[in-house]
């Protein structure tokens, strides 16, 4: 049976990773992934929290420091299968959904006010953290 959304409840997420280790261009091969090995505590509740339906901006952490896609999350948080201790870390998967047309670096999110109270900002070391629905169009339309 088809698991309905209720989109009126949506959240939206931004997700960070190496592109050198997993990038966008993975991500889009695959066409769906476990999100998985999340260490910190306050990642881990992020990712409990997390919705199927909900948006994720998909950022490259490394030398670009980019916002380069938005993917979706396409299963809710799970046991990580890499938890061999069994201490209580989640996974989840997403899909992508389509790239940016123009990456947004980080240097205009530092520069944007609507973008600057973002915990990519307050927060550098998270790669997993909310983003409010404003910054979420916001940077969508700093994209195309």
């Amino acid at each position: 049976m088809a698991r309905i959304q209720n989109y009126a409840n949506m959240n939206y997420w931004l997700v960070k990773s190496e592109p050198s280790e997993y990038g966008w261009d993975d991500l889009n091969s695959k066409g769906e992934e476990l999100w998985d090995g999340i260490r910190n505590f306050q990642a881990r509740n992020y990712l409990k929290e997390m919705k199927i339906g909900d948006q994720v901006l998909f950022y490259h952490s490394g030398k670009t420091k980019e916002i380069v896609g938005i993917a979706q999350v396409s299963e809710e948080a799970f046991p990580d299968p890499k938890d061999d201790e069994n201490k209580g870390w989640v996974a989840i998967r997403i899909i992508p959904k389509k790239a940016l047309k123009k990456p947004v670096n980080l240097e205009q999110i530092k520069s944007d006010d609507l973008l600057s109270s973002m915990p990519l900002l307050k927060q550098s070391r998270l790669s997993v953290m909310p983003v409010e629905k404003i910054q979420f169009e916001h940077i969508i339309k700093l994209s195309s």
